[in-house]
């Protein structure tokens, strides 16, 4: 197989922006499995035209890649995906890259980027539709300061922030002035209370610069919680996106003297953090998902939807890729781990969102977080809906009560699924349904059981096995 031809035109006026903006430095990024952001940057004067049919590197420095024999890989630059880096002090032109496997002359199986471009083509030759769009809503939080220690005989963190209901009686240099939001307080009181405004505003500047469209900017329920809304795109371009975006909130946090996480729950017994998302998926210009069916939804939105729900705990292992993200997926907090669905209810797992236009017209799928990797997440969840589209799956009768009041016997009485209790039981499930992952070759077999491996020695066996400090209350005396 020979690599895509290079877009001349794209290339050109790239390097024209580069000449226009003076930039000195050209940096290359690309995303490993756990969704971080690796780098590395050239000299501008030392890339060329053809730099972009591929640069070496070395795959097997990055964790679950390439075996050190077989380590050399190709970085295929985007053309089409960069932007000025609004925090160097030399102007530097960050662009996204995919993974070229030289070994089987391929898409790198294990590139994220790449899957999700499959997923995007199986989704064109399916014939269903050209086009999916996707809108997550990445909420975070920003503390002042967060301690850790991982040794034999310490397990240990402690996040502070002035936000927060324990610094009620602290005494601080002049005085405590304390207006504070409170536990589930943050939803959404102006300032004083909420302290964050001029750094969410902030924030809102770096991403419009970075060339993010913006609206909602507010505070999240829990106390040090934000969130940024930022405008929908296709698949590529939204993950690319939560890329962009987690990279500037962090880093607005970091030059503030703050620290910023997209981690789901830090903190005990508020709020946790998701990556709600919108889905919809369109044909030569028309929103597929609108029809007569639920709440306006059409037939196909509702197999898609049927599609997810039924696959929705094998997805879970992508979307809510972390130990902690089954911390958030608990009843109480608006935690949104039931698998079923209703039109504003926030308390089902998908929700269908109150509008009138028929362009309008998505599924608001709540579990997910930002502790995924978004391309792997979102080819995921599409992959989920269209099996319910093309095996015409029912996903069943809505519920519209607060499904938060439920007992869990009434929950099994009704016969509701719930998410994975665990990571654990995630990729578990996620090995006993993964036929429809392969469908088009959009997920290999090798990449998931990499993936399988790669979390269990990472995360799975490493919390499995330390002593958490709730077991020393619990089991200490006995």
């Amino acid at each position: 197989m020979e690599k895509p031809a290079v877009d001349k035109k794209a290339i050109k006026q790239f390097f024209d922006f580069c000449k226009e903006n003076e930039v000195e430095f050209i940096d290359f990024r690309v995303t490993d499995i756990k969704g971080i952001w690796h780098h590395f940057s050239f000299s501008a004067s030392s890339i060329d035209e053809s730099s972009f049919e591929g640069i070496p590197f070395d795959g097997s420095s990055f964790p679950a890649w390439q075996p050190v024999h077989q380590s050399d890989m190709i970085l295929i630059p985007d053309p089409v995906r960069y932007f000025i880096d609004p925090f160097t002090a030399d102007t530097t032109i960050v662009v996204f890259c995919d993974v070229w496997d030289i070994y089987k002359n391929k898409p790198y199986e294990k590139c994220p980027r790449s899957i999700i471009k499959r997923a995007m083509k199986h989704l064109n030759e399916s014939g269903i539709g050209d086009v999916a769009y996707f809108g997550p809503e990445n909420e975070f939080f920003i503390f002042d300061s967060i301690k850790m220690k991982d040794s034999v005989n310490c397990q240990y963190y402690e996040i502070d922030t002035e936000e927060g209901e324990w610094n009620r009686s602290k005494e601080y240099e002049g005085v405590n002035l304390g207006h504070r939001p409170g536990t589930k307080g943050g939803y959404f009181p102006v300032a004083p209370v909420d302290s964050m405004v001029d750094l969410r505003a902030e924030i809102v500047k770096v991403l419009n610069q970075v060339g993010l469209e913006t609206f909602i900017v507010h505070h999240e329920v829990a106390q040090g919680q934000g969130e940024v809304g930022v405008k929908f795109g296709d698949m590529l371009e939204a993950a690319d996106n939560v890329q962009k975006l987690k990279y500037v909130v962090k880093m607005v946090a970091h030059l503030n003297g703050k620290t910023a996480t997209f981690m789901p729950k830090p903190l005990y017994g508020d709020n946790g953090s998701g990556m709600h998302t919108h889905i919809s998926i369109w044909k030569k210009g028309k929103n597929l998902f609108a029809g007569n069916a639920y709440e306006g939804l059409s037939e196909m939105a509702m197999h898609f939807l049927g599609g997810v729900l039924k696959h929705a705990r094998s997805i879970a292992a992508f979307t809510n890729a972390s130990t902690n993200s089954y911390k958030r997926l608990i009843p109480g907090f608006e935690a949104p781990s039931i698998l079923t669905y209703s039109a504003q209810n926030r308390s089902a797992s998908i929700r269908i969102p109150y509008n009138s236009g028929e362009k309008a017209k998505r599924m608001e799928f709540r579990f997910p977080d930002s502790s995924s990797n978004p391309y792997l997440a979102f080819a995921a969840l599409l992959m989920g809906g269209l099996d319910g589209i093309i095996n015409q799956i029912d996903p069943g009768k809505p519920m519209e009560v607060n499904l938060f009041e439920l007992t869990l016997d009434e929950i099994r009485e009704k016969g509701i699924k719930q998410l994975p209790h665990t990571l654990r039981s995630a990729i578990e499930e996620m090995l006993l349904d993964k036929e429809f992952y392969k469908v088009g070759q959009v997920f290999s077999e090798e990449f998931i059981q990499t993936y399988k491996q790669y979390k269990f020695e990472t995360e799975i066996w490493p919390w499995e096995a330390r002593p958490h400090p709730f077991e020393f209350i619990t089991t200490y005396s006995c």
